[in-house]
């Protein structure tokens, strides 16, 4: 089998846009590799939000990043893309945490040229390093990496502090860096989503993060536009929050649990997405007596 970076790699070099949900753990990574979804995007804002119940605002370090989105790869047997944040500080440290994010299976990273501590992207009070800064990340994470094939994506979140031309020019600085793919966070217009595939030779991403800032598209419509990425960062944490509060004011309320078959997933549905017959087979491999191997009670 190819590796996560090279199949990532063919992905975004077919005609077909590539769609990545966004998950922050193992069992959202497994639902949508059962969806069939080629690609999956570990989300920075959901990681945040689920190992810490914080926004989106520089807690989480480069080691709970890494384990995070090397949890998600091996659940999920998908190539990944992951949040690396700001790169957690200068070239040197962009550095290691390239070399963090390869050897936990992830086949691309997006760096953000913002100050640290860093915001989410769609959230107000962000500040920018300046071009060259960035420019010597972008070139320190290219040389950093031992696979050609893994992918070192530049995000700019110029456009809400200087302005749509400012975050076109930086993305020209940091193609010229060696960045392969562009991403041009929180654009508010179809007129600017065009412009960007347009303006660069590289491959761009486009981010449907769910604030109603940037428009909500079809992906058809994000493919004629020119991208050749679109992630969901926030949809299945989204979905997540309103299913579980549903349940939750039904319990609360007294209600049967009755009243909530037709929200829930089956007892075995959700051992069967969790690889519960795998394990069975494997146990049943190395002889592990038939008694005492994993199954659901009958």
């Amino acid at each position: 089998m190819d590796r996560p970076t090279t199949r990532l790699r063919s992905l975004i070099e077919s005609e077909k846009l590539l769609i990545a949900p966004g998950v922050a753990d193992c069992l959202n990574a497994r639902i949508a590799a059962a969806e069939g979804f080629d690609a999956i995007y570990m989300t920075g804002s959901g990681t945040a939000a689920v190992r810490l119940g914080t926004p989106d605002i520089g807690l989480l370090t480069m080691t709970e990043m890494v384990d995070n989105a090397q949890r998600i790869a091996e659940a999920s047997q998908m190539p990944v893309i992951a949040d690396a944040d700001t790169g957690y500080g200068g070239p040197l440290n962009v550095q290691r945490t390239i070399r963090a994010y390869e050897r936990a299976g992830v086949a691309a990273v997006h760096i953000e040229d913002q100050q640290w501590p860093k915001r989410c992207g769609h959230y107000a009070g962000k500040t920018l390093v300046p071009v060259e800064e960035m420019v010597s990340k972008i070139k320190a994470a290219v040389d950093a990496r031992s696979d050609s094939d893994f992918a070192i994506i530049a995000r700019t979140d110029a456009y809400s502090v200087e302005g749509f031309e400012q975050a076109i020019e930086r993305g020209r600085h940091y193609q010229e860096a060696g960045a392969d793919i562009l991403f041009i966070e929180e654009l508010r217009t179809t007129e600017q989503l065009a412009q960007v595939p347009a303006t660069f030779r590289v491959p761009t991403l486009f981010n449907m993060a769910g604030s109603g800032k940037t428009p909500f598209l079809t992906g058809d419509e994000i493919q004629k536009l020119g991208f050749k990425i679109a992630i969901y960062p926030n949809f299945l944490l989204l979905a997540g929050i309103r299913a579980s509060q549903r349940v939750l004011h039904e319990l609360k309320k007294g209600a049967s649990v009755e009243c909530l078959k037709d929200h829930l997933a089956g007892w075995a549905e959700r051992h069967e997405l969790l690889g519960i017959s795998r394990m069975r087979e494997l146990e049943e491999r190395y002889g592990v007596d038939d008694k005492s191997r994993v199954g659901l009670e009958s």
